[in-house]
């Protein structure tokens, strides 16, 4: 059992920064991959980034690509989202995800936190 819990969001004008962590409580959290995904009001659920469980494979949706980096700390049982060059349409909630399958890209996982809210003013 993995359980989950997000902070860090918060209101951020454009071009602006945030880093959000996911504290996971469990001890098989460094055998997990992970991941972020974020819905925005009247949007779907969005893949927004994963890292495998030892942290030495990283993916992204392409929309975050060379803004957004993910990584974790397993010694601490955090996973980490730094979000530099923040638009409007970064505005969601971001959750975060605990799976032991890469389907965890596809949006399958094991384990969601309740969320924290991103929202970046233009």
């Amino acid at each position: 059992q993995v359980q989950l819990l997000e902070s860090g969001g918060g209101l951020v004008q454009a071009g602006g920064s945030l880093r959000l962590s996911c504290a996971a409580s469990g001890r098989t959290f460094s055998t997990n991959h992970m991941g972020w995904f974020r819905q925005a009001p009247g949007k779907e659920r969005e893949f927004v980034a994963a890292i495998i469980w030892s942290g030495g494979s990283t993916y992204y949706t392409d929309s975050v690509k060379g803004r957004f980096t993910i990584s974790r700390d397993n010694a601490k049982n955090t996973v980490y989202l730094q979000m530099n060059s923040l638009k409007p349409e970064d505005t969601a909630v971001y959750y975060c995800a605990a799976g032991t399958s890469l389907t965890i890209l596809q949006g399958v996982y094991d384990y969601r936190g309740p969320g924290t809210q991103v929202t970046v003013s233009s």
